[in-house]
């Protein structure tokens, strides 16, 4: 759960814009459970604008091709101290910083024909001038058959780790895979992890087509890998995430997870990548149905919105303690239920929406906290339509709570509660083995419930 730059800053973030977000993350959301700040992409261009990338643009690298931070932009990291500073005082307010990195090395390293570190091989001898990014004109590739590929991404995350990060996304490795690229990244992480002491976190991007069937691996080599390309505040992205997190919830292990990406809420647009500068254009009902379904699928939550300047209501829905409680406390997700629901049956063209039900049951943490909801179990109820949905009498209780113990009593607990918009209406009718949930969800809007045993 953090804070990442690129959805209100784009490539151009400086180090106040940061260190604004980590007060307020920390005297806010720290709570609830948000503790992590990502700069994203080319911190180490000062031309970096708005609205795009620059080609050849004048990157600040040491002497063997490593990218340092743009000291007019972040003014701490002159005289050669790189990210320590800001790393320091964002650890200070019990925070953890992360940075954005392409796969590869700088064409300006390979241009300048620097050296890398502690080998007697060139950047133009490892570079790989065939795999390079479609969309970033940064890098060139590197060529893991060469020695001196590893070396030089060894030397990259030694720099990284006396800094002191924690979390590093790393963009061009998944579409296409790069599977050596990304084993040859954990390698060095997991070098300077024995070096220094402390873990990094390595989250890969982009997530265009990425298929289940190398899960393993992943989970061998990163804590975080993207399931789509960018998310933004669109319906129909947050739509096409329904399929993408039911096919990978059964995947989701404690410690490596597969990410719907960002969560574009709050004030973005700053000086961004795509769009002008704005309030989310999601609506709540949508800003709701996105939390519910990251949840349930337990997907990492990154919110791309400048925290000080967003809405009070966007922090109250990050601030609400059931998104840590279910992403921390919850297993066996799964979506249950999936309808395509028409005014009229017979009419192909009186199509109304999506029915979509997901369910899971409550659990202690990893880390020992006791479940919030001890032998109970969580559901979302989601409607895709552009029209307020009744639920009527289809979903059965025993359907989430399970035959045996659909005889027992329950009690039901909305999970948005509190939180900003109309309360839900949503309920338990009828009686023993007949129980059925039911409601209104309004227009692509969700229910989101707790369900708890009441003793006899």
């Amino acid at each position: 759960m953090g804070w990442n730059s690129w959805d209100s800053y784009g490539t151009t973030v400086n180090e106040e814009e940061v260190l604004a977000n980590a007060r307020f993350m920390a005297e806010h959301l720290k709570s609830a459970g948000w503790d992590t700040l990502v700069i994203d992409i080319d911190w180490y261009d000062p031309t970096a604008r708005a609205h795009g990338y620059n080609s050849n643009a004048p990157l600040i690298l040491d002497e063997y091709g490593r990218q340092l931070p743009d000291p007019v932009r972040f003014p701490s990291a002159a005289d050669g101290k790189g990210f320590a500073p800001l790393a320091a005082a964002v650890h200070e307010l019990g925070l953890k910083l992360g940075v954005h990195m392409m796969r590869g090395i700088p064409r300006l390293a390979v241009d300048r024909n620097l050296p890398v570190l502690g080998t007697e091989y060139t950047a133009k001898d490892v570079a790989d001038l065939e795999h390079v990014c479609k969309w970033n004109p940064d890098n060139y590739g590197l060529n893991q058959a060469h020695p001196g590929a590893q070396a030089w991404y060894d030397a990259q995350l030694d720099l990284f780790a006396s800094w002191g990060l924690d979390f590093l996304k790393v963009d061009d490795m998944q579409t296409p895979f790069h599977s050596d690229e990304i084993a040859a990244y954990h390698r060095a992480i997991a070098k300077a992890e024995a070096k220094y002491g402390r873990s990094i976190d390595l989250s890969l991007s982009p997530g265009g087509w990425v298929a289940t069937s190398y899960v393993d691996f992943l989970r061998e080599n990163a804590q975080m890998w993207r399931i789509s390309d960018d998310l933004w505040d669109r319906w129909e992205d947050i739509y096409q995430q329904f399929a993408r997190l039911a096919r990978w919830a059964p995947f989701q292990t404690t410690g490596h997870w597969a990410d719907a990406d960002m969560v574009p809420f709050g004030h973005i647009g700053l000086r961004a990548e795509r769009g002008d500068d704005r309030q989310s254009r999601l609506t709540l009902d949508e800003q709701k149905t996105l939390l519910a379904l990251w949840c349930m699928g337990r997907s990492p939550l990154m919110v791309g919105g400048d925290l000080p300047t967003s809405t009070p209501e966007t922090i109250e829905l990050l601030a609400n303690p059931a998104l840590r409680e279910v992403l921390a406390g919850s297993t066996n997700n799964r979506e249950t239920v999936r309808e395509r629901i028409f005014k009229h049956w017979w009419e192909d063209d009186s199509y109304r929406g999506e029915f979509i039900v997901w369910a899971a049951d409550a659990a202690d943490w990893a880390d020992g906290t006791p479940s919030a909801h001890a032998g109970g179990h969580y559901a979302a109820l989601f409607w895709t339509g552009s029209d307020d949905f009744e639920i009527g009498g289809n979903i059965q209780l025993q359907s989430i709570v399970g035959l045996d113990a659909r005889d027992a009593d329950w009690t039901l607990t909305d999970l948005f509660a509190g939180a900003p918009g109309k309360p839900a209406d949503v309920r338990i009718e009828g009686e023993g083995a007949d129980r059925v949930i039911t409601g209104t969800i309004p227009a692509h809007g969700a229910l989101w419930i707790a369900l708890d045993p009441i003793a006899a």
